[in-house]
């Protein structure tokens, strides 16, 4: 399992996800803390290419070995991309959360979204 961190260069939002900008794709995926609270993750089932997402609202499923939980849109979009080695590794989730356990690239219909997201210091903050 990966080492507890928050990069700087991500957004965050309140229910443990995060988006990494490039123009108006962001790649999404789920915080350490989310995946230290899930567990093992066993299974990730993912949104289709072509899906819309919208903030604030499940999009994609992972199981772990306590539960299954819905993962949160931090942004909303139209799904470009999966991280289809996830059907097969879901156990990246939990040892690179931010790096090979990303979940889905997504062109954003609403960049100003990412405004309402916070920023590492704020996001850990709300961890205590």
């Amino acid at each position: 399992m990966a080492d507890a961190s928050y990069p700087e260069d991500l957004l965050y939002h309140a229910e443990h996800d995060w988006a990494r900008i490039d123009g108006d794709i962001a790649t999404f995926g789920v915080t350490w803390f989310a995946q230290d609270s899930l567990g093992d993750v066993v299974f990730f089932d993912p949104p289709k290419v072509g899906a819309e997402v919208t903030a604030g609202e499940g999009y994609a499923e992972v199981e772990s070995v306590k539960a299954v939980s819905d993962v949160i849109a931090p942004l909303s979009g139209e799904i470009v991309e999966v991280n289809e080695a996830l059907k097969d590794t879901p156990e990246q989730i939990n040892d690179d959360p931010y790096g090979e356990g990303w979940m889905v690239k997504v062109r954003l219909s609403d960049p100003s979204q990412t405004a309402t997201l916070l920023d590492a210091a704020t996001y850990t903050a709300q961890l205590d």
